[in-house]
């Protein structure tokens, strides 16, 4: 145990009549350490809810942002193994909605300066068949497909220099995430085709081959946005059998995951961000009659703490509140005749 020194800075408290003002005094606070720790272990922690109504994806997100935070994130083994334990399988039929996705629509240049603003697709394309068809190859008709990255094609780099942009052909063929590399190490970057005529530039160049180009998306995120990237995939999932960019947790498979069709119906799992709150016990030394009570004070007491917190590496977002007392007070004078302490 230690303690932690305070020193509130002598100060004007500003009344409401101009004329009427008093000093702060100089005020010690005293923090319990292990009250400190307590506030460092805090974070946000997800409790889970079960919904045995059974709604499609688009009705289960409406549904959880609603009532919760949002559809359930699931970040590790230790999160599977809670949902198996809470599911109650006579309510549904093996399967629930996570709030896992394929987003369709996330297409992007590998230049990130790049806006998407021009398209050139085949008709019907984009069209996600099969598992996996994140990167885009243009046609020898100057058309867009889109394709599984690893597949070998000959690629499309760009050379920028101020407004003058140069494409090159690449005659070896590699994987999309190659050709990316490729490019960036000698050139700038895979290709951004911005308008009709660099899109028949590079159908010129590439003389009725299928060429890489820039244009890719982003597959798997969640519904709430995190970064987690947890995965865990029945065998042979995602297999996109019928356009099936949703996810579901197989509770007959151990909570194995499979991508299903959106439009489906079925029971969902939500979640709801749980902040844990930890009491601190503040002594506070006094050098003179100053009024704890006094809101005023209290405010600039929580202002010191929270510097003094941040000070000690607690950088998380945390909030500070005093917490009154049955009579409406917080602070209380110790009765020990030796003690000159104020007591919360």
């Amino acid at each position: 145990m230690f303690n932690l020194q305070l020193r509130i800075i002598s100060h004007r408290l500003r009344e409401r009549s101009r004329h009427k003002q008093t000093m702060m005094e100089k005020v010690l606070l005293s923090i319990i350490a292990a009250s400190v720790l307590c506030v460092v272990s805090s974070h946000v922690q997800h409790q889970y809810h079960f919904v045995y109504e059974v709604k499609n994806m688009t009705e289960a997100q409406s549904y959880c942002r609603d009532k919760y935070t949002d559809l359930a994130t699931i970040d590790d083994m230790e999160d599977v193994k809670t949902l198996r334990d809470m599911m109650d399988l006579s309510k549904i039929d093996k399967t629930a909605w996570i709030g896992l996705y394929d987003d369709m629509d996330s297409w992007r240049w590998s230049d990130r300066h790049a806006e998407v603003e021009f398209t050139n697709w085949w008709q019907g394309e984009p069209h996600h068949d099969g598992s996996g068809e994140h990167c885009a190859e243009m046609s020898g008709n100057g058309k867009w497909n889109d394709n599984p990255c690893n597949t070998p094609r000959q690629a499309v780099c760009s050379s920028v220099r101020g407004s003058d942009v140069t494409f090159i052909l690449i005659n070896s063929t590699m994987s999309w995430t190659e050709a990316q590399s490729y490019c960036r190490a000698n050139y700038t970057d895979l290709a951004t085709v911005r308008h009709e005529a660099e899109n028949q530039e590079v159908k010129n160049l590439a003389d009725g081959e299928e060429v890489w180009i820039g244009l890719f998306r982003d597959s798997w995120k969640w519904s709430d946005g995190s970064n987690s990237s947890f995965r865990y995939w029945k065998s042979g999932e995602p297999n996109n059998g019928g356009k099936e960019a949703c996810v579901v947790m197989n509770f007959d498979r151990s909570g194995l995951w499979e991508d299903w069709n959106c439009a489906r119906e079925k029971p969902f799992i939500c979640y709801e961000e749980i902040v844990p709150k930890h009491k601190m016990r503040v002594s506070v030394k006094m050098n003179s009659a100053l009024d704890l009570n006094n809101p005023e004070v209290m405010e600039e007491v929580l202002k010191q703490l929270k510097q003094r917190l941040k000070e000690k590496g607690v950088n998380e977002d945390v909030k500070l509140s005093w917490k009154k007392q049955p009579d409406g007070k917080v602070f209380h004078k110790e009765k020990k005749k030796t003690s000159k302490k104020d007591e919360l």
